[in-house]
């Protein structure tokens, strides 16, 4: 474990010259799209400036390495229609964390053409399967309803393509061990579109939640966002990764949300039992 930060040039640069890597998978961004309205410079710095910094690290002192840099499906923004986007869609970020994502994208092809860069860009679409991390929808859905708590949905109507941790994962593997990744641009994503609304109802199935869900309305304290800011289709063609990496996803939307589900259940049964066993 090497401690830096990515905003800082030297830091980044000493890491490189401390690990010796043979491939870098750069996931180091500030995430958080609704946060990024109000104060947008934090996202500047990590995500575009820090992006920046890793490649010319990289090409100074490691200029052999693979670069695996994860993208985002936000870049795509407002596409318009109802068709899943391909690779050479015009960007068009929606927000000012997807603004950065796309000028670090830009940046890391401009690289790989200009300076011989290995690097290789990947376009997730919405991934979920974390644990103990709520600020995500899935996550904060199946928190929310384990909790027997009212559940918030602020655009049900809105269709994404949602994509188990795993897939996410084996999609970087696969990058970083092909070399006709190099200088290519690919989306990941699963091909499962689902409205917002369809997935807490099958979240609800799944926890066997009874309670409340809001629909059109972000919880209280949600920090305020353009209602236009929220793209109403957003699902990736990922045909592309398919047909050069053979890369497809292993699990199905349902198995995934199961999955996920038994986690947070089993998470949720140890704390109890450890809260009983302290008092």
């Amino acid at each position: 474990m090497v401690e830096g930060d990515l905003g800082r040039y030297h830091s980044v640069l000493s890491a490189v010259q401390t690990s010796e890597p043979n491939v870098v998978f750069h996931l180091g961004a500030l995430t958080p799209v609704r946060l990024s309205f109000d104060d947008p410079y934090p996202y500047i710095t990590a995500n575009f400036d820090g992006t920046v910094n890793l490649v010319h690290a990289i090409l100074g002192e490691s200029p052999n390495s693979r670069l695996i840099v994860a993208s985002t499906a936000e870049v795509y923004g407002w596409q318009g229609g109802d068709r899943p986007i391909r690779e050479d869609a015009l960007l068009s970020p929606a927000s000012p964390y997807a603004v950065t994502k796309v000028a670090a994208d830009q940046y890391v092809q401009m690289a790989s053409k200009v300076y011989h860069l290995n690097g290789t860009v990947l376009r997730p679409i919405n991934s979920y399967g974390r644990t103990g991390e709520s600020g995500f929808l899935v996550e904060y859905l199946i928190s929310k309803m384990l909790a027997g708590e009212t559940c918030y949905l602020g655009t049900p109507d809105s269709v994404r393509d949602y994509m188990y941790a795993e897939d996410h994962v084996t999609a970087y593997v696969e990058a970083a061990s092909s070399p006709k990744a190099v200088g290519q641009v690919y989306n990941v994503s699963p091909g499962n579109p689902v409205t917002n609304a369809d997935l807490a109802k099958r979240l609800s199935n799944l926890t066997g939640f009874s309670g409340k869900i809001v629909f059109g309305s972000y919880p209280p304290g949600y920090p305020q966002r353009p209602s236009s800011q929220d793209p109403v289709y957003l699902v990736l063609d990922s045909s592309k990764i398919t047909r050069e990496l053979g890369w497809r996803p292993k699990f199905t939307l349902d198995q995934g949300l199961k999955l996920t589900v038994d986690v947070w259940k089993a998470d949720r049964k140890a704390r109890v039992v450890s809260a009983q066993t302290l008092n």
